[in-house]
């Protein structure tokens, strides 16, 4: 029985990753990116149309309050970031 390293679980992770927000931005929708360097209730969603918002989840889990939309490099600079262009 093969075993798989943690290197191979991390690349496959990141390749799933990267095909969901494919087919998330394809279909339409907002893909949402998590950091460790924001707070628990706090993440970046991208848009179809190339946009990236910092929102802050509400409350009620289920809406988001926007903080403030990325300038067109400070987004470029996060899909780098997060080898995501």
């Amino acid at each position: 029985m093969a075993t798989t390293s943690l290197r191979e679980l991390a690349q496959k992770g990141s390749h799933a990753v990267r095909l969901l927000r494919k087919k998330r931005l394809g279909n339409g929708l907002p893909f949402m990116i998590n950091s460790k360097d924001l707070d628990d209730a706090t993440c970046y969603l991208e848009y179809p149309d190339g946009t990236i918002q910092l929102v802050e989840q509400l409350s009620n889990g289920m809406d988001f309050r926007v903080i403030s939309t990325l300038a067109e490099d400070e987004a470029n600079n996060l899909r780098i970031k997060y080898q995501l262009s």
